[in-house]
């Protein structure tokens, strides 16, 4: 089953300016995970004040800048994993060093046809 995980929290200042490429330790599970095949993708976002928001509402196309929602906390990046159950998906979880300091909801992906 695959499983998007949205990795939220609090951006750092100057995130945005970063061209970094991902800490060490981050690195290091992006390797293991793809290593293992479980890791399919997966990306850093810029901040939620990049973010075109665009909507359908009575009719009409509502087109707006910065995210719908007003919060400290936004989706920093995600990572699209393919596991045989939950409980893979968790112990792939627990092993990001994201968790630490940052929230990681595992939701699963309807399947395409």
């Amino acid at each position: 089953m695959r499983y998007m995980l949205l990795i939220c929290g609090t951006p750092f200042p100057g995130a945005d300016d970063c061209e970094d490429p991902l800490d060490e330790r981050t690195q290091e599970w992006v390797d293991e995970m793809t290593a293992r095949g479980v890791r399919l993708s997966g990306s850093r976002l810029r901040s939620a004040a990049t973010a075109t928001t665009v909507r359908h509402r009575d009719g009409e196309l509502l087109v707006s800048d910065g995210p719908f929602a007003e919060t400290k906390e936004q989706i920093l990046g995600y990572d699209l994993i393919e596991c045989a159950d939950l409980d893979e998906a968790i112990e792939v979880v627990s092993k990001h060093p994201v968790a630490k300091f940052a929230t990681i909801e595992i939701r699963p992906v309807w399947p395409t046809a």
